[in-house]
């Protein structure tokens, strides 16, 4: 297949096992994205905590300074003038009922829900649907909300959840491969002094474990965290 010889000559233009600069795997993800479309590059970091432990959960948002290069859908579940500030704010999706017995019958078509704290009580009857896909409303993500005009700006405007899966890790994306490494440089360094900010006190040890960058269809690069300088060192 294209897409297997492409990933294998891939992996033969770097050293696989080399702990690189931010810098160095920024500039490599971008010469390795050679797919035929705008590849987003993921940054992924396994975190020195205990994700079963619920005080070592490490959940929260990002707003990435260079934007994700994404055009977000958003869906938005209000009513009155929080539905008409959520339109205006550009919003999809807009409703109360209607909307959530569309997402009942399979309608997901956005990349983030939100939700007025008075819908939840019907978002949540949605748990099945959208708790597995990474899209259910959560005060700690600001996407339950009274100002959903704000959170829809916001997420329009490049701020990404993330959140540790069950081993640790964390993934979010920095940008896509056609942005200046400046730019994926900035929106990196956000995302890991986020993660410095959301680290939980009885976290102990080594807290960035490893990091690695790769592009959509690219391989995985190692970075160094002690190589990535915060973004008030710039």
């Amino acid at each position: 297949m294209a897409k297997g010889k492409r990933y294998t000559d891939a992996t033969k233009r770097f050293d696989r096992d080399n702990l690189h600069s931010a810098d160095e795997a920024i500039d490599l993800a971008k010469t390795l994205a050679t797919a035929g479309f705008d590849e987003t590059v993921e940054l992924s970091i396994r975190l020195g905590v205990d994700p079963r432990k619920a005080d070592q959960m490490v959940r929260g948002t990002v707003g990435l300074p260079a934007g994700t290069g994404t055009d977000v859908r958003i869906a938005v579940f209000a009513a009155g003038d929080a539905a008409d500030a959520a339109r205006a704010a550009g919003a999809e999706l807009v409703g109360s009922d209607d909307l959530a017995a569309q997402v009942e019958g399979g309608m997901l078509d956005f990349d983030v829900a939100i939700a007025t704290p008075d819908m939840m009580p019907t978002v949540g009857r949605l748990g099945r649907v959208l708790g597995p896909r990474g899209l259910m409303p959560n005060p700690k993500t600001g996407t339950v909300t009274t100002d959903v005009g704000k959170a829809v700006a916001d997420f329009k405007g490049g701020k990404v959840e993330y959140r540790t899966d069950r081993y640790g890790n964390v993934h979010v994306p920095v940008g896509k491969a056609s942005f200046n490494a400046s730019d994926l440089a900035l929106n990196l360094r956000a995302v890991v002094d986020e993660l410095h900010r959301a680290k939980p006190a009885s976290s102990k040890g080594r807290y960035l474990r490893r990091v690695g960058l790769s592009s959509t269809m690219g391989p995985g690069i190692k970075v160094d965290p002690a190589r990535i300088h915060p973004v008030e060192d710039d």
